[in-house]
């Protein structure tokens, strides 16, 4: 499981010219999905996430997490995090978990980023969405639930 999350001041997301979701400051996290992820993943990379100290503290610091400045988090699904780029120019998405794998497990992130008490919206599965966010400070943060450096 790859997540990339970016820590906004606000983020949106926008189907069929409808805002169908949005967050005021937090996290915008991409959730990419791949064949032999588990709910091990799922619960490693929540406690990564909600813990993440990338909140600035009274003195410019980041020293607080989500939970501490009360932030939420809006997650959207994003297959080609898995893309493979290595032969020619059209990427790969042959390491992206189909749907009946996919599906499942990104409800359960979202279940789990839920269960921890922070404000989450998501977007919708397999839609054509249209993401916007500002990004704050910038802060974007790459995080593999397979490579916990």
């Amino acid at each position: 499981m790859r997540v990339i999350i970016q820590r906004v001041l606000g983020a949106s997301v926008t189907i069929d010219d409808v805002i169908y979701s949005q967050i005021s400051h937090g996290f915008l996290i991409l959730l990419g999905i791949t064949h032999d992820d588990t709910k091990e993943d799922i619960s490693w990379l929540v406690q990564k996430i909600v813990h993440l100290r990338v909140f600035n503290d009274e003195n410019g610091k980041m020293n607080f997490s989500i939970q501490e400045v009360q932030g939420e988090i809006l997650i959207v699904s994003q297959f080609t995090l898995f893309a493979s780029t290595k032969k020619g120019n059209r990427p790969s998405f042959v390491f992206s978990a189909r749907p009946e794998i996919a599906i499942p497990l990104y409800e359960t992130f979202i279940d789990e980023i839920k269960k921890t008490g922070v404000g989450t919206q998501t977007g919708i599965f397999g839609a054509d969405m249209k993401v916007s966010l500002v990004n704050d400070g910038p802060v974007t943060i790459i995080i593999d639930s397979k490579n916990k450096e």
